[in-house]
């Protein structure tokens, strides 16, 4: 079972709607339909037949039980990217790529330990017995801060089958981490972007909050159908 595209949905959300002509990259010529007032025009059947793609490969991910990283840190999709990563128990980073989330696995074993280890002492209440009560309000700074930069992917074990990126400008660095790691790359790639190196390209305006959401809403229907193992 496959998701179904729905180019009108697309065009409704406002998905088709590029950058102004002069920031245009010339390696997004093959996805461009046309030119509206000083705007490109995204081809909007390009883009249901890379989000099928896209789609196709997630389910076959998420059936294979591969964890899929979400990524999306600028203010349109970081609200989106959380809401659908919880609700999937995937990972995902919507604050800020902190550099060598993905390469640095010494680190990021430490960073993620250590708040392991301090909401475990938290909860079971061994911080409140051993320390006064300014201290322990100390430690749940630490927990805050620690959940702020990592809480997304404290769960992530190993290497992610899939990154998927909202804005391949904004975050660059998680692309260029994943690119490093040989981890297949789904990614938004507005008329400003270079397609080059993004394994899963998807044209679209990366800036309509509506149209965000509803790729995201096929990202979710395509893990589901994974997850029960349909394909």
């Amino acid at each position: 079972m496959a998701v179904a595209i729905d180019i009108k949905a697309l065009y409704e959300a406002g998905v088709h709607f590029g950058h102004k002509t002069s920031r245009w990259h010339p390696k997004m010529a093959p996805y461009i339909h046309s030119k509206r007032q000083e705007s490109h025009i995204i081809d909007l059947v390009k883009t249901a037949e890379g989000l099928e793609k896209a789609c196709d490969f997630l389910s076959k991910t998420s059936a294979a039980g591969k964890p899929i990283l979400f990524v999306g840190t600028k203010r349109q999709a970081k609200d989106i990217v959380k809401d659908i990563a919880e609700k999937l128990e995937q990972p995902y980073v919507s604050e800020r790529w902190i550099g060598g989330m993905l390469t640095n696995v010494e680190t990021m074993t430490t960073q993620l330990k250590k708040l392991r280890d301090l909401e475990t002492r938290m909860a079971s209440g061994d911080l409140e017995k051993r320390y006064n009560k300014l201290e322990v309000q100390r430690f749940q700074e630490d927990i805050d801060e620690l959940n702020l930069k990592y809480g997304g992917i404290k769960n992530l074990n190993g290497k992610p089958g899939a990154v998927v990126v909202f804005d391949i400008l904004t975050d660059v660095n998680a692309v260029n981490e994943a690119k490093r790691l040989g981890i297949p790359v789904i990614g938004l790639v507005d008329t400003n972007a270079n397609p080059d190196g993004i394994d899963y390209v998807i044209p679209a305006n990366d800036d309509a909050i509506k149209g965000l959401q509803l790729i995201a809403d096929y990202f979710v229907q395509s893990i589901e159908i994974g997850k029960k193992g349909e394909k």
